[in-house]
């Protein structure tokens, strides 16, 4: 006991239990550096905890602070088997010591370790007897990173309640996470700061590999900063790390364990799926072509060493093939996409062409028709008249009677528009090798049954300095020939919808727009503001997944470019959609649906919404999904933010969300469009559009793209010819198309991928569709008792999760119920629902009804 002027102070004992995250497997060196850093702990090179208070020493008018403690038994528990390990250490404090805000960790080890928890207990303080410390963080070494680390209690504070004794840490420790903007940025760093899509291209290996720098000139969003040097042949341009180097991101945003396992997993299979095609690319001249429906046929059933029947000769000249299929266990067979489970045909049908506009891979494109003929808003100087070739005299005999103006007027008329995005990017394409694209449009009735059904197809080419552009219109076949040219137009179709899908819907929407809010609120939400702590989980992964598809999915030559038509110009689409048509305001669902004519305002629903077409198991579902995270943040929102002026005057708020658009989305800094940012609804908006996109639209996008994509023909994401033009005036045009007649069945599978690029597009489509065994679902948290000690905050989270079980049920019940024609039908697999216990693996179709996920935490 002492005496605090004249008064005495008596002490008390606070026990820390101090969780530490172990790496399940570990190479030798590393192993190795386990043993030195339990040697060094027992000599006094240990790990040192210290705490902070919440309050101000009146003697010193500083933050109040225990004496160290070292963390015991860390030579003891070295060979203890188990992914966690529980240290413990005992602190001294004085009575009126008050509460510990945080606690500060310094690793005096060689080695850094994954810090999960800290849960301090001591009967003295004033809050009770146990104070909880989420880390989940890598602490590093002294000697990477001088400073002690800070750890936060999960008490939340806006920034005008910060109390006084951790007031400074909470702002020392957000300028440590935005760094300096200097110097090439280590593995041990865990810096949040921006950077332009520099690093896409590599002109020191040649001028082909070349690319625009995406951010600046041609607009793009931020993307996280490395500071690699420049390239030699480019000083503009970032210098690549190339596999198996890593990409940095920030230390805390790389994956845990067990993601790397399972992610490392999917790219064996990946790299198995691939190695025989390529064998036989290599050995022999033949560009093998799929011979019949059937060779595809045999990639799920016999697997790639039976395929085409090159088994023999190949284990003449491979030795080491014979081995590798007696080793693989299967790996080198696929699995069979959803789309062939009751009818390997259904894909051919029109009225499934149009059902997976509605509940497909890719169900937020397909768009109400307001103006007849559609017109273009290209420039008409460049690329001819705006108006589509479609006329009346195309459709009207296939709509149930009823005329054009009829059909728009009772909102039946719909369309997938890929003329605008395609057409200034398609003379590029045409002219490479194997790579052949149109500008299209296809045009779809609702019959009576609510369902659509294609009634046009229209592919269009610019005009180019030899000729004019030209415009064709297709409609359903009559017979033989029509029904395979038909055929071409709609796989035309299909791999626009998924160039679009990958570059603009997936890539673009759900991970590159949503990097710039994920550095903003890393850079400027501490850990303790209670909307870092609503955002946590969503943006789990999400740097990570964006770093690695930057070094070998979006890069030049990269898988992406080397799968999808446009080749090269992949990311120039992507970037002409976020110049011309993105918009943040309009990312939200019921926006969207509205933007795209598909739904209208009406208070009467239970949404607020009307859907033109009743059954659209996209919208359908993900409304529900939508007004669940909507009734959530807004009453999370209310907690803290109960009138505009809370939302006005925090700091950190405001810098968030000023910063994510005038230098995360700089391009667009001065758009009228940006949602303001005064009152809390303004912000409950805000962040329902930021959940949503990052955790149900992601997972809407990405999860059913092997159960649908996975069988080529049904939506090839490369095209190698053109549909053949019987009217065709040249004698090329003419030999073209005598030689589709003459086997049209062989025309139209050589129109597709070659094997070779049919299985490598297979193989990464399987690994991204595939759930990590770590992921989080909506209704869920890590630490769901810990992640914050507030009650109310509790709550509303534990109504949020009854939400999403009832959300559940109705899915359930929607797909069971076979009058929903849209969800499931006769070779057609049903859509399945928001399960919250789905264990890893491939879903179904990828509509809004799998989107349980948290975070955007796959590509």
């Amino acid at each position: 006991m002492k005496l605090v002027m004249g008064a005495p102070v008596r002490k008390f004992k606070v026990r820390a239990a101090v969780t530490v995250r172990r790496k399940s497997k570990e190479d030798l060196k590393g192993a190795l550096a386990n043993q030195w850093d339990a040697i060094s702990d027992k000599v006094g090179r240990s790990v040192v905890l210290e705490l902070v208070s919440n309050e101000i020493s009146p003697i010193t008018k500083r933050p109040k602070t225990s004496r160290r403690a070292v963390l015991r038994d860390w030579y003891e528990k070295k060979n203890v088997k188990g992914e966690r390990v529980v240290y413990t250490a005992e602190f001294m404090i004085d009575s009126d010591f008050g509460t510990p805000g945080a606690v500060t960790v310094t690793n005096r080890h060689q080695k850094e370790f994954f810090l999960e928890s800290i849960v301090i207990e001591g009967e003295g303080f004033p809050s009770g007897h146990k104070i909880h410390f989420p880390c989940n963080s890598w602490v590093q070494s002294t000697k990477d990173l001088p400073t002690k680390r800070v750890f936060f209690s999960n008490k939340p504070y806006l920034p005008s309640e910060t109390p006084p004794g951790i007031k400074v840490l909470r702002e020392k420790e957000l300028e440590e996470l935005r760094g300096d903007r200097k110097g090439v940025r280590k593995r041990s760093d865990r810096v949040y700061d921006y950077d332009i899509y520099n690093d896409l291209g590599n002109p020191d290996k040649a001028r082909e590999f070349a690319r625009p720098i995406l951010g600046g000139k041609i607009p793009y969003p931020r993307r996280c900063r490395t500071g690699r040097p420049p390239t030699d042949t480019n000083i503009d341009c970032e210098s690549r790390v190339e596999k198996p180097h890593p990409m940095y991101v920030p230390r805390d945003e790389a994956f845990e364990e067990l993601k790397q396992d399972a992610f490392l997993a999917g790219r064996l299979k990946a790299v198995l799926h691939n190695l025989i095609p390529s064998l036989i690319a290599t050995i022999s001249n033949d560009s093998h072509d799929f011979l019949g429906f059937h060779d595809i046929d045999s990639l799920y059933k016999e697997g790639l060493l039976l395929k085409l029947g090159l088994q023999d000769h190949l284990l003449h000249k491979i030795p080491m093939v014979r081995r590798l299929q007696e080793s693989s266990h299967g790996l080198l067979r696929y699995d069979t996409p959803s789309i062939l489970s009751k009818d390997k045909f259904a894909w051919l049908r029109d009225d499934e062409f149009a059902r997976q506009a509605l509940a497909g891979i890719n169900p937020i494109n397909i768009e109400r028709v307001r103006v007849f003929p559609p017109v273009s808003k290209l420039d008409p100087k460049v690329y001819g008249p705006p108006e589509s070739a479609i006329t009346e005299d195309h459709i009207t005999g296939q709509l149930e009677g009823m005329s054009v103006q009829q059909a728009m007027d009772a909102g039946k008329l719909f369309m997938l528009d890929y003329h605008d995005i395609y057409l200034p990017f398609i003379g590029r394409i045409n002219e490479m090798h194997g790579r052949r694209a149109y500008g299209t449009r296809a045009i779809f009735f609702l019959t009576q049954l609510g369902t659509l059904r294609p009634v046009a197809i229209e592919l269009s080419l610019p005009p180019t300095k030899s000729g004019p552009g030209s415009r064709r219109v297709l409609t359903p076949p009559c017979d033989a020939t029509t029904n395979w040219l038909w055929q071409l137009a709609k796989a035309h179709v299909g791999s626009n919808d998924a160039g679009v899908h990958q570059l603009v819907n997936h890539w673009l929407r759900t991970h590159a727009t949503m990097e710039p809010f994920i550095l903003a609120a890393h850079r400027h939400l501490s850990a303790m503001h209670p909307l870092y702590k609503l955002l946590e989980p969503h943006m789990r992964y999400t740097l990570e997944i964006n770093a690695l598809a930057r070094q070998s999915l979006i890069n030049a030559e990269g898988v992406i470019e080397a799968c999808f038509t446009p080749g090269p110009c992949c990311l120039e689409i992507s970037a002409a959609f976020y110049r011309d048509y993105w918009r943040f305001d309009l990312e939200g669902l019921p926006a969207d649906l509205i933007r795209r004519g598909m739904a209208v305002e009406d208070p009467s629903q239970p949404h607020g919404l009307r859907l033109l077409i009743s059954d659209y198991p996209y919208a359908n579902d993900g409304l529900l999904i939508w007004s669940a995270i909507q009734r959530y943040v807004e009453s999370y929102v209310q907690i803290y933010y109960p009138n505009p002026a809370v939302v006005q005057s925090d700091s950190e708020l405001q810098t968030w969300y000023t910063e994510s658009i005038h230098i995360g989305h700089g391009d667009h800094r001065y758009a009228s469009w940006w949602p303001p940012l005064n009152t809390p609804s303004d912000l409950a908006h805000i962040l329902t559009t930021v959940i949503w996109l990052a955790s149900a639209q992601h997972a809407a996008l990405n999860f059913g793209q092997y159960p649908l994509g996975g069988y080529v023909p049904n939506r090839p994401p490369l095209m190698r010819k053109l549909v053949p033009d019987p009217d065709g005036d040249g004698d090329e045009d003419r030999a073209v198309f005598e030689s589709f007649l003459s086997d049209p069945h062989k025309y139209f599978l050589s129109a597709m991928p070659g094997v070779l690029s049919a299985t490598k597009f297979m193989a990464v489509v399987d690994t991204l569709s595939t759930h990590s065994p770590d992921e989080e679902y909506l209704g869920e948290r890590q630490l769901e008792d810990t992640w914050t000690d507030d009650a109310e905050a509790k709550r509303v989270f534990k109504e949020f999760q009854e939400r999403m079980v009832k959300v559940e049920e109705e899915i359930s019940i929607r797909n069971a119920d076979p009058g929903y024609r849209n969800r499931c039908g006769a070779g057609r697999a049903a859509v399945r629902a928001a399960d919250t216990d789905i264990g890893a693996g491939s879903d179904g179709e990828g509509s809004a009804q799998q989107c349980v996920y948290m975070s955007n935490s796959s590509w």
